[in-house]
């Protein structure tokens, strides 16, 4: 006996396994569903870092704006408000109007946000809309399932990620507060005015680092996740064909099914044969039956053909219904080979046919034009 370990005996073993590696690319349907349930590549982080730059441009080149009006809005208070009576409804009603006036002023960073954030997905994804995603599922919450997310290789990219981000900021606020640390320990001799500009200066030039420096990493978290989206959707040789069969269908069960509209069709051409005025044959090889009549047709139609066992059966019928049958080896050929079922001859066999039908008609004792 051969041990169980031969390598004959593990091959087709081996072979199973390699049909179920998910080597291949997603096939143009599994996207299409996938896109269908919300399932696509993005990076949140391209829309953030874009968020970020979009609101700290919008602050610097609308800074004497805001500035004025955010004087302007606690000037009010000292100029007009000490001596207000101090009653829920006036706070009420204080606290109101400055909100107002708060939403009016830091509205175009709100608009630019958004519109930036829609921006984003859109040239990530494009246009989708589902509610898929917000289907109640169990699945997620399952224990396991959390387990293994919580050890996934796409958790330990999301730990490195949030530490690369956290010590990118880092290092960028050492070394702009080290650069500015003359002028950060002369604050104390400037004007208050002085110290506010500077404040709101670094802090803007603070913003706009550190939000291109995410918009660096989210380059790179963007290509990560279009990795980790197309892993994902990989298919195995054998998904692929079970897809292709579910999408046309069985191969067997097409097969049968054309067998047995082949069958049906023979059945109904076999039908016609009795009303043929001729069965043109090879003698054994071909048949054809043609029909003419001047008053529908413009020319003879071929209303049965077949060969070998065919032919035979299209013999014995128009036998058995008395139909005549001439044997012209070279027109039944070319009529077999260039008329198709239902179909008028061709014109170039019209004289040889015409002479056929002229011979029968005079054996019948008919006469037609």
């Amino acid at each position: 006996m051969k041990p169980a370990t031969d390598s004959r005996y593990l091959l087709p073993m081996n072979l199973q396994v390699f049909a179920g590696e998910k080597t291949e690319k997603a096939t143009p349907k599994k996207r299409n569903d996938a896109r269908r349930k919300g399932q696509v590549s993005q990076s949140q982080e391209i829309s953030n870092s874009l968020q970020l730059i979009v609101s700290v441009s919008l602050f610097m080149v609308l800074g004497s704006f805001f500035w004025n009006r955010i004087v302007a809005m606690f000037g009010e208070i000292f100029l007009h408000r000490l001596s207000m009576d101090v009653t829920p409804g006036n706070v009420l009603t204080l606290f109101g109007q400055y909100a107002i006036q708060m939403l009016i002023f830091l509205s175009p960073i709100f608009i630019g946000a958004i519109v930036v954030g829609f921006a984003a997905h859109y040239f990530q994804v494009g246009w989708l809309f589902t509610t898929e995603p917000l289907k109640f599922k169990l699945k997620p919450l399952n224990p396991i399932n959390g387990f293994k997310r919580l050890f996934s290789m796409r958790a330990l990219v999301e730990l490195a990620k949030s530490v690369l981000k956290l010590l990118a900021i880092s290092l960028i606020v050492y070394l702009v507060l080290w650069s500015e640390r003359d002028r950060v320990m002369a604050l104390a001799y400037v004007p208050i005015e002085d110290i506010f500009a500077f404040a709101g200066s670094l802090t803007t030039r603070l913003g706009m680092l550190v939000a291109i420096t995410l918009f660096l990493i989210a380059i790179g978290d963007y290509y990560y996740q279009n990795y980790s989206y197309e892993k994902s959707l990989r298919m195995s040789k054998q998904d692929i064909k079970d897809e292709f069969k579910n999408q046309e269908g069985d191969p067997k069960v097409k097969a049968k099914i054309r067998e047995k509209q082949r069958r049906m069709a023979i059945m109904r051409m076999m039908q016609e044969v009795p009303n043929a005025d001729v069965i043109i044959t090879n003698p054994t090889h071909f048949a054809v039956a043609l029909q003419y009549d001047q008053t529908k047709m413009d020319a003879p139609k071929v209303i049965a053909k077949g060969q070998d066992y065919l032919a035979l059966r299209i013999r014995e019928i128009a036998k058995k219904h008395d139909v005549t049958i001439m044997e012209n080896k070279p027109l039944a050929r070319a009529l077999y080979e260039r008329a198709e079922v239902g179909q008028a001859i061709p014109p170039d066999l019209f004289q040889a046919v015409a002479e056929v039908l002229a011979y029968i008609y005079r054996l019948k004792g008919r006469r037609k034009a």
